[in-house]
């Protein structure tokens, strides 16, 4: 199968909605439009029929970290319980390690485990659950990890909802605050993700100013970004933008459609729905695509 990446799926399977692990009350749920049908979660199985009717080959699911565990209403999702679901379906998903940077070398050690041991492909980061903006030093050594691993890191930047009425969150993820951690760590790849709303136009000026850092369509519908952004991954920042859902916040079946109905070039399109998403991730059929685009570099050079 050779389909669409998408690179921000939380697990929403029954198991998790009854344990609390979604951090999604019914407000939130009723807001985002979720199909009151899946409100109590939906099986894993079939989620990938979804995936199938959508043409989306692989989602990466988070194992989140929300919020420091001491404090009511933070929740985690095991990472155990993603790497068995990745391992019951290895073709179509891959694990990405939530980051609490209040849990010290424990949380260095789990991170590393998750991605040596687990096959984790990338980290997360939640930076309002835990009220610190990217750029707080408590988030460096964690950074330096990613960087000596060799993976990258997503992180929610722009505005956050109020997912939980019990437990409402500041919104400390303005890209801007990308800066700073791009210039201490050119070797780390970094991944702002919601798009930046409502500092979009930062977000992409972020991409334009470091090579290292990158944008995640996600969390809206695709017929909902702004103009800038669609322009911006249509022209000079095609390479710089990939796909995502945050489903159960949109469904991967609209996403999809909505993608296609933008009217994107078919090399922007391709890059934003797959390309992007091997290279970053180095996931299966990274090397395929590296070995096609080297011999159109070739093509090319014999016309000129």
């Amino acid at each position: 199968m050779s389909g669409a990446i998408d690179i921000v799926c939380n697990l929403f399977d029954r198991t998790a909605v009854r344990l609390g692990q979604t951090g999604l009350d019914d407000t939130f749920k009723a807001q985002v439009r979720l199909d009151r049908r899946y409100w109590g979660g939906m099986p894993v199985s079939h989620y990938l029929r979804k995936m199938d009717r959508a043409g989306i080959e692989r989602s990466l699911l988070i194992a989140v970290r929300a919020g420091d565990m001491n404090v009511r209403g933070s929740f985690e999702l095991p990472m155990d319980r993603i790497a068995k679901v990745c391992n019951r379906w290895p073709d179509r998903f891959s694990g990405l390690a939530g980051v609490d940077p209040f849990r010290g070398m424990k949380g260095l050690a789990d991170l590393t485990h998750a991605v040596r041991d687990l096959g984790f492909v990338g980290a997360h980061l939640y930076p309002h659950w835990f009220g610190l903006a990217p750029d707080h030093a408590k988030y460096y050594p964690y950074y330096a990890k990613c960087a000596e691993l060799g993976v990258p890191i997503m992180m929610q930047v722009g505005h956050n909802l109020v997912y939980s009425r019990e437990r409402r969150l500041p919104s400390v993820g303005r890209p801007i605050t990308l800066d700073q951690v791009a210039i201490d760590f050119p070797e780390l790849t970094l991944i702002g993700i919601h798009i930046g709303v409502p500092w979009t136009d930062e977000m992409i000026s972020m991409c334009w100013k470091h090579e290292n850092v990158f944008t995640a369509g996600d969390a809206y519908a695709p017929k909902h970004w702004p103009a800038s952004y669609v322009q911006y991954m249509n022209t000079y920042g095609r390479q710089k933008v990939l796909f995502g859902t945050d489903w159960p916040v949109i469904d991967p079946e609209r996403a999809m459609r909505e993608v296609k109905e933008l009217g994107l070039r078919p090399e922007s399109e391709s890059s934003l729905l797959r390309d992007n998403a091997l290279r970053v991730f180095k996931l299966p059929g990274y090397k395929a695509l590296l070995a096609k685009e080297a011999r159109a570099m070739i093509v090319r050079s014999k016309v000129k």
